[in-house]
């Protein structure tokens, strides 16, 4: 298989020949893998991405149109699966800040007169925040992510979680709850 050209091997994967498809991943896998891992700058979520990249093709090569190379294909759905990563990862880390504003202690606007003391405060605040949030139960961490990261109303989430409307409303308590325990050291230091 190492001697056929790309096009030879595309068309034997679209008859389902895996071998093909897998000489082909095997030459453009390293590639990948550093494109996504320059645009995440993570290894571990440029191995996932990777591998996600190549299921995905894999699974749709019988729709390859062969207008451009397999690489640039392939290249296309790793950049797209990427972008669409790093979207959804910003959007989870704007709604965390944004639950930080609700605790007091995210950015206003004398942050930028403060010492860099404070900031660091600050920041350490905000990660001591999110680990927090990580310890949660389970199901409480899974009702407050979805409620407060993820805007669902109490009912929405219930839906998801396959609970009642109360049990949300009551693992939301127990979860600020315990949240304001983990926190109550940092909050006292910040003036609360």
């Amino acid at each position: 298989m190492n001697d056929f050209p790309d096009g030879h091997l595309v068309e034997q994967a679209k008859k389902g020949n895996i071998d093909a498809f897998t000489e082909l991943a095997r030459r453009y896998q390293e590639r990948i893998y550093q494109t996504i891992l320059w645009l995440t700058r993570n290894n571990l979520d440029a191995d996932d991405l990777a591998q996600e990249t190549f299921m995905h093709a894999f699974k749709c090569i019988k729709d390859f149109k062969q207008r451009s190379g397999f690489y640039t294909w392939i290249y296309r759905i790793a950049v797209n699966l990427t972008l669409n990563f790093l979207k959804k990862r910003n959007r989870e880390k704007n709604k965390k800040e944004a639950l930080l504003e609700n605790f007091n202690i995210e950015k206003n606007p004398e942050k930028a007169n403060l010492s860099p003391e404070k900031q660091s405060l600050r920041k350490e605040l905000r990660k001591m925040l999110s680990e927090a949030v990580d310890s949660l139960p389970l199901h409480y961490r899974a009702s407050f992510i979805l409620v407060v990261f993820q805007g669902l109303t109490h009912y929405q989430a219930s839906q998801v979680l396959r609970c009642s409307e109360n049990t949300v409303s009551w693992r939301m308590h127990k979860a600020r709850k315990m949240l304001q325990v983990k926190l109550l050291p940092y909050l006292e230091g910040d003036g609360k």
